[in-house]
């Protein structure tokens, strides 16, 4: 487990599968206001930083409010659904508990806002994650690197040293231009190969040995 250091692990789609609860939000709200909505657009706004996601709702749904009242009251709306319950992604809970055994760092890095964050992981340990980045504290958000480099910066690790999970190709390329391997689990939206991706169909067989081995088979 040496070479590996810290595991990112994204959180929309990829911990969690909100993506179907942000895009019924997105459906109630263009409802609500008298807009359009479509399913091509929902996927559209996967992994993206969440003000960019309002500002393309706000375009494309002919929703009349501010990019920022857009995403606070979709953020309400999935936080009613995630309180009610959290939709874990088949083999995240297992990943967890093993990465933690090992001794192994976690670090949560998303493009949701804290608020929603501590409503999606109430559930967890306190010690789960070592360090949490939020769409709300960085300057750039998804694809930019900053949310990655951020994270290894808090945690005291190098990029190569560490191993981030995403769902789409907006957290794979933020991932990648950070430096890490990104171990990429498709979900709603398919991800482009790359020499410092690796894609499995899910999280259910993977353990800390398998992320430490692609770690140090990259080195």
């Amino acid at each position: 487990m040496s070479e590996l250091k810290a595991v990112l692990w994204d959180m929309d789609g990829t911990l969690i599968d909100t993506e179907p609860y942000w895009i019924e939000a997105e459906f109630e709200l263009a409802a609500l206001h008298g807009g359009t909505w479509s399913h091509e657009h929902g996927l559209n706004l996967v992994g993206n930083d969440l003000l960019t996601s309002g500002r393309y709702f706000r375009e494309h749904s002919g929703v009349d409010l501010a990019p920022e009242v857009i995403v606070e009251e979709l953020l309400d709306r999935v936080i009613e659904r995630v309180r009610k319950e959290v939709p874990w992604t088949p083999g995240a809970l297992d990943l967890l508990a093993d990465l933690g055994r090992a001794q192994i760092p976690c670090a949560l890095v998303t493009m949701s806002y804290r608020r929603f964050v501590e409503a999606a992981i109430t559930s967890l340990p306190a010690t789960t994650f070592s360090v949490i980045v939020t769409g709300d504290e960085v300057t750039h958000g998804k694809p930019h690197p900053e949310p990655y480099t951020l994270a290894m910066a808090r945690l005291g690790v190098g990029a190569d040293e560490t191993i981030a999970i995403e769902d789409s190709p907006t957290g794979a390329t933020s991932a990648e231009e950070a430096g890490a391997l990104v171990l990429t689990v498709p979900n709603h939206v398919a991800i482009p190969a790359s020499p410092n991706r690796v894609e499995v169909a899910s999280l259910l067989s993977v353990t800390a040995t398998n992320l430490a081995s692609l770690v140090q088979q990259r080195r």
